[in-house]
């Protein structure tokens, strides 16, 4: 993400609700409904600053997407969070916010899903005759057999097959299969190369990506 950023040759600015991190060399900007200053209007704000990379906390509603993509669309990079369950959804999303699909199109470069999974306990985890982990439970993960998080992650990049596919405002499940045949991994893939150095359990990712 913004770690990524080179921040002493870039304008980089956010708008968060609330901060979580405080980052160097970023202009970070919190929401605040006391004196009605939301994401659209903070980004409003922000955009007079003229930025090159510009970090939304959160997607909630058209207003926000509608500036989002505006930005976009004038050569603005712009990182944005939605909640979506996988990465081809986050399209039906926007378009349900009321995005024109002819602008999403031509403006979205990818989107990365993530969840977290909980790894296994390296004082109490367990292997079977079969090599598979197991969680066990101990003092150390007080009894749970697990200590700690990690990410699984799905990335759909907006080619120009997935772009037509957003411009014709294909069904969700188009999205999916044709993301796929171009490479992309889905969490639960993605979270299988966890599995067999017992940093988590298959039960614990099943749990996680059960749809």
């Amino acid at each position: 993400g913004l770690g990524q950023v080179d921040a002493s040759t870039t304008n980089v600015l956010t708008v968060e609700d609330p901060i979580e991190y405080e980052l160097p060399g970023i202009g970070q900007t919190q929401v605040n409904a006391k004196i009605e200053l939301d994401f659209a209007r903070a980004l409003r704000a922000i955009l007079r600053q003229d930025p090159d990379v510009i970090m939304i906390g959160e997607i909630r509603d058209f207003e926000t997407a509608q500036i989002a993509i505006q930005a976009s669309l004038t050569g603005h990079l712009v990182l944005a969070t939605l909640h979506t369950n996988d990465a081809p959804s986050a399209v039906t999303r926007l378009t349900d916010m009321g995005v024109e699909p002819f602008l999403l199109s031509s403006s979205l470069l990818g989107v990365l899903a993530q969840r977290l999974v909980r790894k296994l306990c390296p004082a109490c985890r367990t292997q079977d005759e079969k090599g598979r982990w197991h969680a066990v439970g101990c003092p150390s993960c007080a009894s749970s057999g697990y200590k700690g998080r990690t990410g699984i992650y799905e990335l759909m990049v907006a080619d120009s097959a997935i772009q037509n596919l957003i411009h014709s405002r294909a069904a969700e499940s188009q999205l999916f299969v044709t993301a796929e045949r171009a490479g992309m991994r889905t969490m639960r893939e993605d979270g299988e190369r966890l599995i067999g150095s017992g940093i988590t359990s298959l039960e614990e990712l099943m749990r996680v990506t059960r749809e």
